[in-house]
């Protein structure tokens, strides 16, 4: 004998089912919020990580001479002398030396850009034999040690009497500069559709025409990173700066390793950390200013189609 099941065993059964469906969603919501939670410990981590030696250096330069060793989070007795002293001229260079890595650092990043982005304009759109072989060497040139190019450049440039000099800074950056330069730009203008710069030529435009009204500003954001990241590490640059100039062309590193303490053998560890915050300044407002554009030359190219 066969049982049907009628209308009043179907409704007992679907409160069952429902009570299964809400349990399922309540999971995948405890689920999301976990996976919520984990990421908001982790970001918070990493910005304490990478924000908390910044944070003790600026916490250092307000502190005196006689507590610069204290471990409290804030100064208990702050100061601005060693702001002062940092540009104190009689003692530390810190003002001219901050003029010079300012001046070479822009004067680098416009030279390395403008070659950069013919070159790496020129290795994405042209076809020629041995393009791979460029690309190699451009990216064995970018780890080259800059240790080993020390004692030839320093030989190089004192027989030229050129040590120093500006231009014994300049070249040195620019060649460590193009590297990156052609190498991410390469990247980017390989992801361009090139339909466009068809397009203008057939409207009459000549191929400089095209790359400037048309292309140029597709790039503009890849152009934009790319400058920001020559410029920090021309700034940033110590090894060759603390062999190849002097007292009248030293660049912030230098100066702020060349500082000297009001006593003999002292070591200025206030006005080194007070130093280093002022000259962490101009980089965090060229960040600040050009964020955008950053944020979108790092993720441009990643999605094709």
């Amino acid at each position: 004998m066969t049982t049907v099941a009628g209308p009043t065993t179907a409704a007992a059964e679907r409160p069952v089912f429902d009570d299964r469906a809400a349990s399922r969603v309540r999971a995948r919501r405890w689920r999301a919020a976990g996976s919520s939670v984990r990421t908001g410990v982790q970001a918070a981590l990493i910005v304490i990580w990478c924000l908390l030696p910044a944070y003790w250096m600026v916490v250092t330069g307000f502190r005196r001479s006689d507590t610069v060793y204290e471990t409290t989070l804030l100064p208990t007795t702050p100061t601005f002398d060693n702001f002062i002293q940092a540009f104190n001229p009689a003692r530390n260079q810190l003002g001219r030396a901050l003029l010079n890595s300012f001046g070479i650092g822009v004067l680098v990043t416009v030279i390395a850009l403008v070659v950069g982005v013919s070159a790496a304009y020129a290795i994405a759109r042209l076809a020629f034999p041995g393009k791979g072989l460029v690309m190699g060497a451009v990216l064995g040139a970018s780890m080259f040690p800059g240790v080993a190019l020390l004692t030839p450049l320093f030989g190089l440039f004192t027989q030229l009497n050129w040590q120093g000099s500006y231009q014994a800074l300049i070249i040195p950056y620019i060649a460590g500069a193009l590297p990156l330069t052609v190498w991410t730009l390469n990247s980017f203008f390989r992801e361009m559709p090139w339909e466009l710069e068809e397009a203008a030529r057939i409207d009459g435009c000549t191929a400089a025409q095209a790359f400037r009204i048309v292309i140029l500003p597709l790039a503009a954001p890849a152009v934009f990173t790319t400058a920001i990241l020559a410029f920090i590490g021309s700034w940033n640059e110590y090894l060759l700066a603390s062999v190849l100039s002097n007292a009248q062309t030293q660049t912030v590193t230098v100066a702020i390793g060349n500082f000297v303490g009001s006593q003999p053998r002292e070591i200025p560890y206030a006005t080194t950390m007070a130093a280093g915050a002022v000259v962490t300044v101009p980089l965090i407002i060229l960040v600040l200013i050009f964020q955008r554009r950053i944020v979108a030359g790092l993720t441009a190219g990643g999605v094709k189609g």
